[in-house]
């Protein structure tokens, strides 16, 4: 057990033993991870741009709310350089924001097509949940893309895009979509 509070039968036990054991993530401090709080912008781009080998942004971001000094920062502009987000406009990241699961599966989608992931024709998988149309509509190809891979499954007939994202689930998807 690596963090006291991931217990071996955790559903996110083998994402977070593999995100501790890639460096992407140390936890929250005193052997903990912290599986059920709330994931922040912040929180989950730092996961993909560690994911990603740590590289060096070519330039610093110019989001007025994520200082220079954030252990964010150099992640941010990363994910900048690399399409992964645009903000959330008004020239702000919204770091400490919670991310949503639409958010979640767009910046791994964004990730996929950094890294190398070709376009592809999906097939139209949401159209199965009953809550699809709430589905913003830059994470429809994205969560096609999620459903498609096995990165998210849903739940109960439902895709939840608008609830927001623990870190162990967030974990857990990036941990599938590594696979």
């Amino acid at each position: 057990q690596i963090f006291t509070d991931v217990p071996v039968d955790a559903y996110c036990y083998e994402a977070v033993k593999w995100a501790a054991e890639k460096g992407i993530t140390g936890g929250v401090g005193n052997g903990l991870f912290a599986p059920n709080q709330p994931c922040t912008r912040a929180q989950i781009v730092t996961f993909l741009w560690r994911a990603a080998g740590s590289p060096s942004p070519k330039s610093a971001s110019n989001f007025t709310d994520v200082p220079a000094d954030a252990y964010y920062a150099k992640a941010v502009a990363w994910a900048v350089e690399n399409g992964i987000t645009g903000g959330t406009g008004d020239g702000k990241f919204s770091p400490d924001a919670t991310c949503t699961r639409a958010q979640a599966v767009t910046f791994l989608f964004r990730g996929a097509i950094a890294n190398g992931l070709e376009a592809v024709t999906l097939q139209e998988l949401i159209s199965g949940f009953s809550d699809a149309a709430s589905l913003p509509g830059y994470a429809v190809s994205a969560m096609n893309w999620a459903l498609a891979n096995g990165i998210v499954q849903g739940n109960g007939g439902a895709l939840m895009p608008n609830n927001t994202c623990t870190r162990g689930q967030i974990v857990t998807f990036l941990y599938r979509a590594s696979k």
